[in-house]
């Protein structure tokens, strides 16, 4: 039998039903009664499906939550741990440099030579020096240049030794420096006027 023949069987037989229904009375509170059934057996199921549904959302919900504070827990204390220990390399690498500061001491005090004093402590100013820049710190230049509030804290104002120096820097009394181009300390400037 074909899906059409099914079909028109199936609703010839509901067509039989309903107009059996229509003359017996008992027929239709029977069919009432189990359509009513029906009914709520479908709004129980229904009931049923989005209870599930809320309970798989809400396991998923505290899933996720438990995670994520898991997560935010975790970026903390490594966080902390950074921060902890983010000075260790620059301390590791300047300890060399307060090697050599103490031995030019102990040198300074037993030499007679200040020749010699000077070209140690030369060095040690340079090793400092390099130690520095390769950790991109860099000397702000400043005598000469204009007066720049983003750079300079200008202590005093003298008059311009020159035409040409007003409104620049005369002279530096601190140095200032950058690191990776954001400025760690200004120079302090004496400006011409």
């Amino acid at each position: 039998m074909s899906k059409k023949e099914k079909k028109v069987k199936e609703n010839h037989e509901e067509i039989e039903e309903v107009t059996a229904s229509e003359n017996n009375p008992e027929q239709k509170e029977i069919k009432a009664e189990n359509s009513e059934e029906k009914i709520q057996a479908e709004e129980k199921t229904e009931e049923l499906s989005w209870e599930e549904k809320y309970n798989s959302l809400n396991d998923k919900y505290l899933r996720l939550s438990a995670e994520f504070d898991n997560y935010r827990k975790r970026t903390l204390k490594e966080r902390m741990e950074l921060i902890k220990s983010a000075g260790e390399d620059i301390l590791i690498n300047f300890l060399s440099v307060l090697d050599n500061m103490q031995r030019a001491q102990k040198s300074a005090a037993e030499s007679t030579d200040v020749v010699a004093v000077k070209e140690g402590i030369d060095l040690i100013f340079k090793n400092l020096s390099d130690f520095v820049s390769q950790k991109g710190v860099k000397e702000i230049e400043s005598i000469g240049k204009d007066f720049d509030t983003d750079l300079h804290e200008a202590l005093t104002k003298i008059p311009a030794p020159e035409e040409n120096l007003k409104g620049k820097v005369v002279d530096v009394i601190e140095k200032g420096y950058k690191l990776n181009d954001k400025v760690i300390r200004f120079a302090k400037v004496v400006v011409g006027e």
